[in-house]
């Protein structure tokens, strides 16, 4: 987690804290020994005498009777799993990169270290877990995009083993990666849950490595299902977990487990309000999100998996007041497409974006709306941010048909979804004029 720390910080506040404002006091005076109390203190409830320690337990402390049924589960749940988490140590030798001169910053920002501040070479650590008995591990493609040196530490181990990355999906912000000779008897996958069986409420155990102190654990409950935030490096809002299991920088990439030791998320994000630690509002990314991709980042050989793009640019349709609506002839409710990139699967499809047209006669310039994409596949789209949620969960290839509104009619647009670097379209043209 320490390793991309933008992603840690919805609100802009970077999240990282010290190991400070620990405070220990030790009494000067510390008695050794003292005198039993009378027994009609203990029992019959008599005030005691001003000084005098009291009894306050009649039987002996049972730490077995003690532990409530949560505790003991807690305590079961950790010592079974434990084995299968993973620390993550990155280096990058590129001080340009992006993640880099964010880290950089960071440290001038700071009072305190934080990885290696000199030099060409920049550190991180993060945390991960066992996913297979082969040995794949799952963690946050923020932990290790743009590494060039990736070592792995097994939980009760200071051996270190080299790691290479198998295959991210950035926009998921997933990364799989396999450590080089790790005994197979040291091995311990943990089993994959159902995020989709959760309830508001139940008990959230997060493991990992926050502030690189390795193996820490925190426990809360699932705050929320109804989340959305931006996920990965397109920033396309996506269902995530929410607890209030308390996680931090370091904890990036870690499972997050239910009471039944099955891995329910993948600790991604926290929410800060700019106090600089956790503040109770932590992000996992749902396991389903992790089986459903696992076949294919497992067969990635190093590669990136990259998800469609309809390659346009949009607006709400909605924030236009209902005289220009009704002027332009568009819906109430939809997503106007402003542009259109050359090259791109909308172009493809024929698609049109807003464009600007000149009377001839009388030179005046008009600007017409584009279209109104108000369905996909027969699904409603409301809003701007609906349409990339459904384009980001189909697959490259895959053909789906646009409802869209042009001039005030009604038409279906087939579109084949690829790969399409909108980023880069935009930047193209842009110096180009267009």
């Amino acid at each position: 987690m320490n390793k991309t720390l933008s992603i840690l910080a919805l609100t802009g506040s970077l999240v990282l804290g010290g190991l400070v404002g620990y405070d220990i006091h030790q009494r000067s005076e510390t008695p050794t020994t003292a005198a039993p109390a009378p027994a009609e203190s203990a029992t019959t409830g008599a005030p005691a005498r001003q000084g005098q320690m009291v009894q306050t337990l009649a039987q002996p402390y049972d730490s077995a009777r003690a532990r409530t049924e949560s505790e003991a589960n807690t305590v079961q749940v950790v010592r079974e799993r434990r084995d299968g988490l993973v620390y993550i140590s990155v280096t990058e030798r590129d001080s340009s990169s992006a993640q880099a001169q964010l880290r950089q910053r960071l440290q001038q920002q700071l009072p305190f270290g934080f990885g290696d501040g000199g030099g060409q070479e920049q550190t991180g650590t993060g945390s991960g877990f066992f996913v297979t008995g082969s040995g794949d591990i799952i963690t946050n493609n923020h932990v290790v995009e743009g590494a060039s040196e990736i070592t792995v530490r097994l939980h009760g181990s200071k051996k270190t083993y080299t790691a290479k990355v198998v295959a991210r999906a950035p926009d998921f912000d997933l990364a799989l990666i396999r450590a080089e000779g790790v005994p197979s008897s040291e091995i311990r996958a943990l089993p994959l849950g159902d995020s989709d069986q959760l309830d508001v409420g139940l008990k959230a155990i997060a493991m990992g490595a926050p502030f690189g102190l390795d193996f820490s654990v925190s426990e809360g409950i699932i705050s929320s299902l109804e989340r959305q935030v931006p996920v990965g490096t397109k920033g396309v809002n996506q269902n995530v977990i929410q607890t209030d299991a308390a996680i931090n920088p370091g904890n990036s990439g870690g499972p997050l487990l239910n009471s039944a030791g099955q891995v329910i998320g993948v600790n991604t994000q926290i929410l800060t309000g700019g106090i600089g630690q956790s503040a109770g509002v932590g992000f996992a990314i749902p396991v389903n999100t992790v089986k459903k991709l696992l076949p294919e980042l497992q067969a990635g050989k190093g590669t990136v998996i990259q998800t469609p793009s309809l390659g346009v640019g949009i607006g709400d349709v909605a924030s236009l007041s209902a005289d220009e609506r009704k002027q332009a002839k568009l819906p109430d409710q939809g997503v106007l497409i402003g542009r259109v990139y050359q090259g791109s699967p909308a172009a493809a499809a024929g698609l049109k974006g807003s464009r600007t047209v000149t009377d001839e006669s009388t030179g005046e310039r008009t600007t017409l709306p584009g279209d109104v994409i108000t369905a996909v596949d027969g699904q409603p789209i409301t809003g701007v941010e609906e349409l990339p949620q459904q384009i980001i969960s189909r697959r490259i290839g895959e053909t789906v048909t646009l409802t869209v509104i042009r001039d005030g009619q009604p038409r279906d647009v087939k579109v084949t979804l690829k790969a399409f670097d909108l980023a880069a379209a935009a930047q193209r043209e842009d110096a180009q004029g267009q």
